[in-house]
């Protein structure tokens, strides 16, 4: 068997790792250590959970909450912009160190990756028309994220009204913030245009998709796109009851 499907549930943080079992308590470790140093910090300063603009940091900040304010600014979001791709990229980190050869975290849609064999990631954009797209993902030699963005979907705040805004980046963090800054900037259709400009001086920002209605919009380099049916009892989301 390639990997498993384990899901994990730590209060906000509801994520889904592919790897094989006996690395699993690595990468949940990895979490609630992330965690940790992220709820101490914002018992001290609890503007650093709260704001939308960028964010810089304490002299005492642990190097999560450095990365993620760094990466964020690069894009004008608010540090918790990163968070879901820190995390991910943290446990997936854990697990790879443990042995494993390959995994995938998903963090409820930012994903981060290393993987040696194809993938098929499907992009759910909620009730949008377009529906059915997936990405055939190619294996690479290192890690690298796939992160969306919604205001139609999930609990995240947007300012925007995008039902998906995907970004391809080997900067993780970088990716779950700058889908953020997509999604803010996509209200209307007519929006699409415009949107992905900011990308333009971003070096490690890969690809680009967003899509609003039965519109879709590209940018960069993109794996394959396909239709594929999305089985979204696979989507990463908590468990009721």
């Amino acid at each position: 068997m390639r990997w498993q499907r384990h899901h994990f549930e730590l209060k906000e943080t509801i994520v889904t790792l592919l790897c094989k079992a006996q690395y699993l308590s690595a990468g949940e470790q990895a979490l609630h250590a992330a965690r940790t140093l992220l709820e101490q910090y914002i018992d001290k300063y609890p503007l650093f959970a709260t704001t939308h603009a960028p964010y810089h940091p304490q002299k005492d900040a642990p190097e999560i909450v450095q990365r993620m304010c760094r990466e964020s600014e690069k894009v004008g979001v608010g540090p918790m912009a990163a968070v879901a791709g820190a995390l991910a990229l943290e446990s997936l980190t854990a697990i790879l160190r443990a042995g494993a050869d390959e995994a995938i975290v998903d963090n409820g849609g930012d994903i981060a990756l290393f993987i040696r064999e194809p993938v098929k990631m499907g992009i759910f954009a909620g009730n949008a028309s377009l529906k059915e797209l997936a990405f055939e993902v190619e294996p690479r030699k290192t890690v690298f994220g796939i992160c969306t963005s919604s205001g139609t979907v999930g609990p995240s705040h947007s300012y925007g009204k995008s039902d998906a805004a995907v970004i391809i980046s080997p900067n993780i963090l970088l990716a779950d913030a700058a889908a953020t800054a997509l999604g803010n900037r996509i209200k209307e259709e007519k929006d699409l245009k415009a949107a992905f400009d900011f990308l333009k001086k971003e070096e490690e920002i890969e690809g680009a998709l967003a899509i609003i209605h039965d519109r879709i919009g590209m940018f960069g380099t993109l794996p394959k796109l396909i239709r594929s049916h999305i089985d979204t009892d696979l989507i990463t989301k908590g468990r009721q009851g």
